[in-house]
């Protein structure tokens, strides 16, 4: 096992101007991490991964591996593994011979190979299955074929390229809880791709939130959650999404419709103000406040979120409530919603997008 970082790393793919897939990444993963990098589609995320992988060249800096510059060693001698969206898997081949392929490339013997298949197939509630082609098996049995294809090689580092995808929701959820708690048992440093802020937040020790190629945040999940540095991570973690609202500062706070909102004293004359959905409250009929008008409601069991539209900031303005479940409103009624405690404010800077000091 190993730890991993980026130094300054960067990938340049030319033209006219050239794109900085990846820019300047400074980024330390300690030894049995397991670390998300997420961010939307063109972010750099899989760009970041296949350079730690060997499979895209670093133009700028330098990718380490247990502390070796790994920048232009080939992907052969990384001593990594990784897990693809697709499962990749030889349809000929039994599930124990998937598995063991890599092992008889490197001149494992049979005995060797049969019990790191065995292993790695009990791990992953695979031994029923050895004998079974892929065809036989269902998309999550494959996932976990091509992960076990992985584990067999005991690598220094499993990258995994948003290895979910592919699976239905159901599946989907009942498989990343099984590879977070698959990587707490091996404790091999992971670094794991994914567009899903979700998954993001329920598997990783910490996340890495990029943008545009570069990094804005990384940090434990409900660090991201409760102290987003910017705007752009306010907005990407969390579901649903923080309400931003850009209003002027009037004294030491702001005012958004009937809503008094405190702010920092030195902050400028125009702040984008960050509230999650729950920090809104259905308000009294006597109590000031924000008023919405119902556009959709989603009933989730649980919870329910009201998505609604306000002028309170002069444009229409669409706002996420948290409501209660038993009796949320009807599309197209007039709510008003309150503050539940100033401590749930986010300010940050309308220029530059990034917070406040509170």
């Amino acid at each position: 096992m190993a730890g991993v970082s980026y130094r300054n790393a960067s990938r340049v793919f030319s033209g006219n101007p050239p794109v900085r897939a990846v820019d300047g990444l400074e980024l330390d993963i300690p030894d049995g991490e397991f670390l998300v990098l997420v961010g939307a589609s063109g972010s750099g995320k899989s760009t970041a991964l296949r350079m730690l992988a060997g499979l895209e060249d670093v133009d700028e800096g330098a990718v380490h591996i247990g502390g070796r510059d790994v920048s232009g060693v080939p992907p052969k001698n990384r001593d990594i593994a990784m897990v693809f969206q697709s499962y990749a898997l030889y349809p000929h081949m039994t599930v124990a011979e998937n598995m063991g392929f890599s092992l008889r490339l490197r001149g494992a013997g049979r005995a060797e190979v049969a019990r790191k298949v065995a292993d790695a197939a009990a791990l992953l509630d695979l031994t029923p299955y050895l004998d079974r082609k892929p065809r036989a098996l269902s998309g999550g049995q494959r996932q976990r074929v091509a992960m076990g294809r992985a584990i067999v090689r005991e690598p220094a580092v499993f990258l995994m390229d948003e290895p979910l995808s592919n699976l239905d929701a159901k599946l989907r959820v009942e498989t990343r809880a099984n590879v977070a708690a698959l990587q707490r048992r091996l404790g091999t440093t992971t670094v794991y791709v994914t567009h899903d802020q979700v998954e993001a937040m329920t598997m990783g020790h910490r996340v890495a939130v990029l943008r545009d190629g570069r990094l804005q945040q990384c940090d434990t999940p409900r660090a991201l959650y409760d102290r987003p540095v910017n705007t752009y991570v306010a907005g990407f973690i969390g579901s649903p999404a923080m309400n931003l609202l850009t209003v002027p500062r009037t004294g030491d706070g702001v005012r958004i419709g009937g809503l008094e909102v405190p702010v920092p004293r030195d902050t400028p004359a125009e702040v984008t103000v960050g509230l999650r959905p729950e920090a809104l409250v259905a308000a009294g009929a006597s109590e000031a406040g924000l008023e919405l008008i119902v556009e959709l409601v989603e009933e989730l069991g649980a919870d329910a979120y009201v998505y609604g539209t306000t002028r309170a900031t002069g444009e229409p303005t669409r706002l996420v409530v948290r409501a209660d479940a038993r009796r949320p409103p009807a599309i197209g009624q007039a709510i008003t919603v309150a503050l539940r405690d100033t401590a749930d404010v986010h300010t940050f800077a309308a220029t530059t997008g990034t917070r406040l000091a509170a």
